[in-house]
């Protein structure tokens, strides 16, 4: 049996693509394990799809001062270490890494072990992390064709980032009786991903009143981000991390607020949601939000507002608007290319199997 490691974690958005591709690797009859951070957010995710999952060491790269840049080196020279013991102990034939710092480890000890790793980027430009890997990595898979171009042009392949399936066959009936919504008013899905956004949660709640005068309001806030005072608030439910319910909430909701994060506005593209784009700003990012939310508007995809243009009227003003204007939205998504983007990555990971003769005894 064909063996793959998946790696990929520190927040959602680097696991749900690896989540997306699990059914289809194990129809493909791939034996799959995980290689994350002892800790993160991965565990839970992946240890409910009842994969092995293995923990190493996990430092993080920082472009900014910290006291713990000192220390970091350390755990990631640590990691390595324990992720060449489990590569040798696993021999499997491929690794697929999906970004985040506990991959750097990963990606460079399958390197010495001789086992061909691919990675993906999601984003426009290479996080500093997929950065480290380039070189260590057989095959570069792209969501952007923008991204194509600035990588090595015998690995960048262009794939698109794969989604999860199930997020396509959402019941809205199913999701409106879990919210407690009438069918009264219409939904606005606000998302802030797996580690929650502090500024847009307190952007829309500043404007929740009058948002309720005319919607009702999805809050997927982040772990530790709930507002007790808004709780049972009429038209309102907030949840730091929704998993089973997703796919119903997405098709319940008439528009979504979010950050630019690759994974997510792909996912939100995929299923035609009017979508408003509150990107990282650059200050607290690298700005690969603020260009992957660009380009999405440049398709006609998505209406963006910076953080720093952000005022209570601008946000309810661009809100109505894109309410308004959703059907223009939804037809630009319909008619955009799709790529297969799971089927494409199977078949470059069949690929990239290592040859019978080349596999440790």
């Amino acid at each position: 049996m064909k063996h793959i490691v998946l790696t990929g974690g520190g927040t959602a958005g680097h696991v749900t693509p690896n989540i997306a591709l699990v059914p289809f690797l194990r129809e493909a009859g791939y034996q799959i394990s995980y290689i994350g951070s002892y800790d993160g957010i991965e565990r839970r995710l992946i240890e409910e799809l009842n994969i092995p999952y293995y923990g190493i060491s996990s430092g993080k790269l920082r472009r900014y001062f910290d006291v713990k840049n000192f220390t970091d080196p350390f755990r990631v020279l640590k990691g390595f270490h324990e992720a060449k013991k489990l590569l040798k102990e696993l021999k499997p034939d491929v690794v697929f890494s999906k970004g985040g710092f506990v991959t750097v480890p990963v990606v460079i000890a399958a390197k010495k072990c001789k086992i061909p790793a691919i990675i993906h980027e999601s984003d426009m430009t290479p996080g500093l992390a997929n950065k480290l890997c380039i070189s260590s990595a057989v095959k570069i898979c792209c969501n952007f064709p923008e991204t194509v171009s600035n990588l090595p042009q015998e690995k960048a392949v262009l794939t698109g980032t794969p989604i999860r399936q199930e997020l396509l066959n959402g019941n809205p009936e199913a999701g409106r009786q879990f919210c407690g919504f009438t069918s009264e008013k219409p939904v606005i899905m606000v998302i802030g991903g797996s580690l929650g956004a502090a500024s847009v949660n307190n952007h829309v709640r500043k404007i929740l009143p009058e948002l309720l005068k005319e919607f009702q309001v999805i809050h997927l806030c982040g772990k530790g981000k709930t507002e007790e005072s808004l709780k049972g608030t009429a038209g309102y439910v907030q949840y730091e991390y929704i998993k089973k319910e997703l796919a119903d909430l997405f098709a319940l909701a008439d528009i979504v607020i979010s950050r630019a994060g690759a994974n997510a506005i792909c996912e939100i593209s995929a299923l035609h949601k009017p979508n408003l784009l509150i990107p990282l700003s650059a200050n607290a990012s690298r700005g690969d939000q603020i260009l992957n939310a660009r380009s999405f508007e440049r398709q006609g995809f998505s209406m963006v507002l910076e953080e720093e243009e952000i005022t209570d009227e601008k946000l309810l003003s661009s809100i109505r608007k894109l309410y308004a204007d959703r059907h223009i939205y939804e037809k630009a998504m319909a008619a955009g290319k799709q790529m297969d983007s799971i089927h494409h990555i199977l078949s470059l990971i069949e690929e990239c199997v290592r040859p019978e003769q080349n596999r440790q005894d």
